[in-house]
């Protein structure tokens, strides 16, 4: 287990360039004031959790391996690494919807926590909605990535652009589509969505370590 603070360490480290990337867009990311929607700035904290899978399969695996890291040790500290990182920014987009979005009163400002109806149940459940499903996210795709240089990656990648070429233009498989996404985002029943979001992260980081152990360098 000691090995594990160092791993995430690492992985921080390492991952400076996404987290310098998402500040600056943040920061100067607006919103013509002609507009009578602005985007929340919030938002773009969300690129912290897609970009971060590709340092930790792309860059992470092998400078860790290499330093005489397990596989397991790797894995373990990925995973650490997203539970952190989900609650962090779940953090920073809560402090922008609560302190930054209301000091805009001449525009709507949509905020993410909003449009997936998590802050229907008050801040503290949204808080908690929006840092699992960002989990799930992240987890999604660190194993999706990691599949990549294998003939199931392909396969799993053909598999996802079918469904989403195929279920959109006919209307009850589209239905059924938009169904799971009301089920894993677009939900405000906060322990049913939490559920889900655990559930899954659990399924996928199963298929994660049985995709690593046929992994090499």
């Amino acid at each position: 287990m000691s090995a594990i603070p160092a791993i995430v360490k690492r992985i921080f480290s390492s991952n400076k360039i996404s987290f310098i990337i998402t500040a600056i867009v943040v920061l100067c990311a607006t919103t013509s004031g002609d507009a009578e929607i602005a985007l929340s700035n919030g938002n773009y904290t969300w690129l912290l959790a897609v970009m971060t899978p590709f340092f930790v399969v792309y860059y992470d695996y092998t400078k860790l391996v290499h330093l005489g890291a397990s596989k397991k040790d790797y894995y373990t500290g990925s995973l650490v690494s997203y539970g952190l990182l989900a609650f962090f920014i779940s953090l920073i987009n809560t402090g922008i919807h609560l302190l930054i979005d209301p000091l805009n009163r001449t525009q709507t400002v949509i905020n993410m926590m909003d449009v997936c109806k998590w802050t229907e149940n008050g801040i503290i459940f949204a808080y908690f909605q929006q840092a699992l499903f960002l989990l799930l996210a992240m987890i999604f795709l660190h194993v999706l990535l990691s599949m990549q240089p294998y003939w199931y990656g392909w396969l799993t990648d053909s598999i996802l652009v079918a469904i989403i070429c195929i279920f959109t233009p006919i209307a009850p498989l589209r239905h059924i589509l938009a169904g799971f996404f009301k089920i894993i985002m677009f939900n405000s029943h906060a322990f049913l969505h939490a559920g889900v979001c655990l559930i899954l992260s659990g399924v996928l980081s199963l298929i994660g370590l049985a995709v690593l152990k046929r992994k090499t360098l």
